[in-house]
């Protein structure tokens, strides 16, 4: 069976994109410490980097799942712009594949406002024609309906795009949805943990996407 070239990528934002983990982590510490002080350490917060925020809050408090979201989205709209930044050699790999002729989106399991407030500030929201937000779905990753809406939109198909992502619900949204995927080595959780999830390619800069299109492993 031939393997069709990598024609599509779709891409989470936080952690893989843009540099939000500080972001984050903080705002996470700002709301639950006022609610449940000193129970949740760095080290607690770090799996609730991924998951929507229903999910994350659901499991936490249920009876205040939504009160704790707007207290979340607040505080992490105000601190925004001062806490993120690109990953290195993302703005000028996007720019370089954009000029190849690469489908690119972006899927993520936060509203799609912020996350192009996020692609904006660090200057690469020109180069993606769709993205998916929590809002534009029914399902959050790691269901596959946000990374089939983008190839929708996309007008490609399963077998042709890449996944790209920093969690597991990137890895296995991917696999969900029939698409390869990659993880990223400077992910928060580690490329040891990653590699539990079987991703096709493991990127250790994003410039090892050229590598990867070209049918080499990076």
């Amino acid at each position: 069976m031939t393997v069709k070239p990598i024609t599509t990528l779709l891409f989470d934002f936080d952690g893989t994109l843009g540099d939000t983990n500080e972001l984050i982590i903080s705002t996470f510490q700002h709301v639950l410490n006022d609610h449940f002080p000193g129970r949740f350490q760095r080290e607690e917060i770090l799996p609730f980097i991924g998951p929507s925020l229903h999910d994350t809050f659901s499991s936490i408090a249920p009876e205040m799942t939504d009160q704790l979201i707007d207290e979340y989205r607040v505080w992490n709209l105000a601190n925004h712009d001062e806490l993120v930044s690109a990953f290195d050699g993302v703005e000028g790999t996007l720019r370089r594949l954009y000029e190849m002729g690469m489908k690119m989106a972006v899927v993520s399991t936060k509203k799609r406002d912020m996350v192009e407030r996020g692609l904006r500030l660090i200057g690469i929201d020109s180069y993606f024609e769709t993205v998916i937000g929590l809002d534009d779905v029914t399902n959050a990753k790691p269901d596959p309906e946000p990374l089939i809406l983008a190839l929708e939109r996309l007008d490609r198909t399963p077998e042709e795009a890449l996944m790209i992502g920093d969690n597991f619900h990137d890895i296995l949204g991917g696999q969900n949805a029939g698409v390869r995927t990659a993880a990223v080595a400077w992910a928060l959780k580690g490329e040891d943990y990653l590699q539990t999830f079987k991703p096709d390619f493991m990127l250790h800069h994003m410039s090892d996407l050229y590598d990867v299109l070209k049918g080499e492993r990076p």
